[in-house]
This record gives C-alpha cells, sequence and structure tokens, in this order.
C-alpha cells in the first residue's frame, strides 16, 4: 500500500496517490495513514476513512446513499433497428448510483476548492426564519473515493467525528455509528435526502448538479418553497478555462418564468486550470409553488481567449412531503 503523508505545517498538495501539506518554505511531513486499493464493486461502510479523488481532502464516510444519475452525455437507449441519431445525448432514464455522506477533516477546508458549509437546511419551529448550516459536510461519488487506514485514535479533524463515530473493536471498518448518528440517519431529515444527480458536458467542462429539498415556510399569506443546489464544475481538458457570467432560468408550476444573470457565481470568477481542475459551490432558491425546474448556462473564457456558455443540466424542484421520500439512504 502507498503511504499517505501529511505535513505537520499547512498548504495541501494532491500528488498522485499522496496528500502532502506544506508551507510556501518548506515542508515537514508526518505519516498520517495508508491509501488502499479503491471498490470497484460493492460499497464503502460507515467509519471508512477516505481521501477525495479531486478535492484532495480527508474524510470519513457516515453512510452511503442511493441516488438516480441522469447523464446527459449519455445517448438514449434505442431498439436494435433504430438509426443512430448523433444529435441525441441526453439519458433520460435515471441510473441507480451510490453516493456518500462524508465529514470532511476540518484542518483541510480551508484548502479545498469547494464550499464546506454547503448541508442547510430550515429551522423546525414554524415562527422561525433561520437558515441553518452543518460545517464539512458533503456528498461524494463512489468513484472520487481514495480509501485509506489510520492509526490515530483521532485521525479526524472534526465536532461531530466523535459525536457520530467510535471505534469499531474488530477494526474494519475502523469507525461504526454511534446510536446519534444511527437516530439522525432514520429520521430521513428531506435536507439531508440526495436523490437526483445531473450531469452534462460542454467543451470539456463537466457540470454536475444536485438538487435537495429543504422544506416549507408558510405564512397567512402564501407558501415558499426552499431547495438549496450544489453544482461542480470540473475541466476535462487541458486548457484552463475561467467562468465569468451566470445566466438561470427558474420556472415554477405556478406558471412564472424568472431570469438571473450575474457575474460569476458565489462572489467569484474562478479558473479551472490544469492543476486546480474542479470547483464547487451551493445556492438556494426558492418558489411560490411546490414544483419547478432550473437550466441556464454558464459564460467561459478559455485561456487562448475563446468564449462558450456552457449548459447547466435541466433539473427538477421537487417538494417532498415531512419525512423525506421513498428513496431513504442505505442502513449503517
Amino acid at each position: 500500500m502507498d503511504v499517505l503523508y501529511v505535513s505537520l505545517q499547512k498548504k495541501l498538495v494532491h500528488i498522485g496517490a499522496r496528500l502532502l501539506v506544506s508551507n510556501r518554505n518548506y515542508a515537514r511531513l508526518a505519516e498520517v495513514g495508508r491509501l488502499e486499493t479503491p471498490k470497484v464493486s460493492g460499497k464503502y461502510e460507515t467509519g471508512q476513512l477516505i481521501l477525495h479523488r479531486v478535492f484532495g481532502y480527508r474524510g470519513v464516510v457516515l453512510f452511503p446513499w442511493l441516488a438516480r444519475v441522469y447523464d446527459r452525455d449519455i445517448p438514449q437507449h434505442r431498439s436494435n433497428d433504430e438509426e443512430p441519431n448523433p444529435g441525441v445525448g441526453k439519458e433520460v432514464r435515471g441510473r441507480t448510483h451510490t453516493f456518500y455522506q462524508v465529514l470532511i477533516d476540518q484542518r483541510d477546508c480551508p484548502y479545498i476548492r469547494a464550499q464546506t458549509e454547503a448541508v442547510t437546511f430550515l429551522g423546525n419551529q414554524e415562527s422561525s426564519r433561520s437558515l441553518y448550516a452543518i460545517p464539512g459536510l458533503d456528498y461524494v461519488a463512489h468513484e472520487d473515493i481514495i480509501p485509506y487506514v489510520s492509526a490515530e485514535k483521532m485521525p479526524l479533524n472534526h465536532e461531530l467525528f466523535d459525536k457520530f463515530l467510535t471505534q469499531n473493536p474488530k477494526g474494519d471498518p475502523p469507525f461504526i455509528a454511534q446510536e446519534t448518528l444511527k437516530a439522525w440517519q432514520n429520521k430521513n431529515h428531506p435536507w439531508l435526502e440526495l436523490s437526483d444527480v445531473h450531469k452534462e458536458t460542454t467543451e470539456n467542462i463537466r457540470v454536475t448538479v444536485i438538487p435537495f429539498y429543504m422544506g416549507c415556510r408558510e405564512s397567512h399569506a402564501n407558501s415558499v418553497y426552499w431547495w438549496r443546489y450544489c453544482i461542480r464544475l470540473e475541466n476535462l481538458g487541458s486548457l484552463s478555462v475561467q467562468l465569468r457570467e451566470r445566466h438561470w432560468r427558474i420556472f415554477s408550476l405556478s406558471g412564472t418564468l424568472e431570469t438571473v444573470r450575474g457575474r460569476g457565481v458565489v462572489g467569484q470568477e474562478p479558473a479551472l486550470t490544469r492543476t486546480l481542475p474542479a470547483f464547487q459551490y451551493s445556492s438556494h432558491v426558492s418558489l411560490q409553488a411546490p414544483s419547478g425546474h432550473m437550466w441556464g448556462t454558464f459564460r467561459m473564457e478559455r485561456e487562448d481567449g475563446y468564449t462558450f456558455d456552457c449548459r447547466i443540466p435541466p433539473f427538477s424542484l421537487e417538494s417532498k412531503p415531512d419525512g423525506g421520500s421513498a428513496t431513504p439512504p442505505e442502513t449503517v
């Protein structure tokens, strides 16, 4: 197995199969674990320590979740006697795929290009209008996980780690769920539930969208439904690309169609380069109807000056009854 190194200084650098952390002047390395072979089949269990393949952070699996993945880069299935249509590139049937809810090591949070407070939810009290965020939670696809093992008793720095997990006497996986985590999972909070994932590639820029229903706020005048959506952009090409503008279209079941334009995303114009090819962020949208649709484009500028519109795959905004829907997480 390859050795996983992390410096006692800061900055994250993901080099091949090793994770290094260094400052600008020197690197002082310390072994924190050993990489394991990623699973081709099966799933990772609660308590598995992981390294994120793209963002390079250390984390631990809380529990797996089944999602329907709609990949618009995959051609539609056709009958044997049907002629191929080069213009068709939409996968209309979702394919079941395993994702994982993961705690992120807080020591790595300042150095990754993904928001680390991306899991948000509404307060339970009817009188509350508060929006809460749980720090250091992420949803990770099975193929983005590199497993590792560590001899440390507390290998992950996160305020919820020892509340959710405890050492496994059998050692495989090294940690198991505490009753707190089991109870949290069994409540099946709608704001935790991942059900659909949408993907599409334009000019080597891969866009992945994961929408979450957050709940409804009711008043004497109307009802307002809220969703969170997480977007990941990844540059699959060799030339650097920078996101300059966003253009959204938001359709509500009430019949309204809203257009939103603006510079960058979440106050940034992220560059996707060879060394930093990915960027991930979350945002929110509300409708005065229980369902709707969103779609749009990102205006991208390549390092050679070429500009193009990168498509954001259309996705549904669907509300759910209290307590979630019929797509529960897998058992811990």
